[in-house]
């Protein structure tokens, strides 16, 4: 099993891009958590303090597909670095001038939001090039990037907590980003970053979502982002009345845990059939396993079925890269990565809005209800919209693995009715 992710990593670029990759996103894993800390340092409420929050993480999800096409039509380097720095100093703003002007803490957080490099997407467009295309292990370089992905979303608000707690809530806010302008220099410094062209791409407004195929795995991943949020805010309500924040703690960690060793196994295997038909079974285990939260027994049992339910979450984040590569339009990768990453992340949000009102309603278990919701209506998308992601990628590509990106094309010279090169 090891085996496989080493033969990844011993790929010239391979570690570096990764590690990159991780650092640069930090701030984006963070940036919640150290502006509501920074926020009640500052002495205002909780209210605002998610207010900001919530600013920071809608303008990340209006920036990242955004940026994902800029990408696409300009190179790595001369969009992922910028952005970067640019996001660094909305959260210099914010330190400096803190809560005191609400206006400028708002553009603050808008702007780091906003700015924040589309680094995930990024990766995965690599990926092809860096493993020359080869088709099994690009598909184990997802599961890789999708448990190392488990790791910093666990690794990170930790170190958030102790940054704070060794200096400050301003101080974690400018380590954050400073560290994540690193990560991101890192990678656009790296020569596959630097040699990196998307295809050709046809001139479409609406880019990447001009595949319906696409668009059918969005709505599911939508659900499967909803069901995860909520499960974040049902499990402080169990917490609450189970033992305080280390029982909260350990739920949280035992999901993470879950994800990972799912992530592992599923990424050790070679898989056989359509990427679409693999994910619809991994959505109904991951629909399966949300369920018997709501039964909500004691501290260790729960734990249990927590680790359980994180099963197949990194499996299904690394089945939808391949069906994402499937059916992304010609020389739209980075966007339609981009755009997964924002679909999962509004419905986050969107289920830890619902989640809340759910259990005020009917209690703990009417939250965790809100997850099985979501997990079983991200099934029922993908198997109403079977036969559409099941038709060829749109633009004229063939539905294959990797048909989408297209990355090893670097002649830049446009085929009829494409365009190719930093254009608007």
């Amino acid at each position: 099993m090891a085996a496989g992710y080493a033969d990844i990593l011993r790929a010239p670029h391979a570690a570096r891009l990764l590690a990159g990759t991780l650092v640069g996103r930090l701030p984006n894993a963070t940036g919640h958590i150290a502006i509501v800390l920074f926020t009640r340092a500052e002495g205002g409420s909780y209210t605002l303090a998610g207010a900001l929050a919530a600013v920071y993480g809608l303008a990340t999800a209006v920036g990242q597909p955004l940026l994902g096409r800029a990408v696409d039509l300009c190179g790595q380097p001369r969009v992922q670095f910028p952005a970067a720095v640019v996001s660094a100093l909305g959260m210099l703003l914010l330190a400096l001038t803190g809560i005191s002007s609400l206006p400028l803490a708002y553009a603050a957080a808008a702007l780091a939001g906003l700015s924040t490099p589309p680094l995930e997407g990024g990766l995965r467009a690599l990926w092809p090039s860096v493993l020359d295309g080869r088709e099994e292990r690009v598909h184990r370089a997802y599961a890789m990037d999708a448990v190392a992905q488990e790791i910093m979303f666990t690794v990170g608000p930790l170190l958030v907590t102790l940054l704070v707690a060794l200096a400050s809530p301003a101080a974690a806010l400018l380590v954050i980003n400073a560290v994540g302008v690193l990560g991101a220099l890192s990678v656009v410094l790296s020569e596959p970053s630097r040699a990196w062209r998307s295809a050709p791409r046809e001139a479409h407004w609406l880019g990447a979502l001009r595949s319906p195929g696409l668009l059918a795995l969005l709505g599911s991943f939508f659900f499967v982002g909803l069901a995860l949020g909520s499960i974040t805010v049902a499990g402080v309500a169990y917490a609450d009345g189970h033992g305080g924040e280390a029982v909260y703690g350990w739920l949280m960690a035992a999901l993470g845990l879950g994800a990972l060793i799912g992530g592992v196994y599923y990424g050790a295997r070679q898989w056989a059939g359509p990427a679409e038909r693999r994910l619809r079974v991994i959505v109904a285990l991951l629909a399966l396993g949300y369920l018997p939260l709501i039964l909500t027994p004691d501290p260790l049992a729960m734990t249990g079925l927590a680790a359980v339910a994180g099963l197949f979450l990194a499996p299904a984040i690394a089945c939808a890269f391949i069906v994402v590569d499937r059916h992304a339009p010609r020389g739209t990768v980075t966007e339609a990565f981009s755009w997964l990453v924002t679909t999962f992340g509004v419905g986050a949000a969107v289920g830890t809005a619902a989640a809340g009102p759910a259990i005020e309603l009917g209690g703990t278990a009417w939250g965790f209800a809100v997850a099985g919701a979501g997990g079983l209506a991200a099934l029922l998308v993908l198997t109403a919209t079977q036969r559409v992601l099941a038709a060829p990628s749109p633009a004229g590509d063939p539905a294959g693995p990797l048909a989408g990106s297209a990355e090893n094309d670097r002649s830049g010279a446009a085929e009829p009715g494409f365009s190719s090169g930093c254009e608007a």
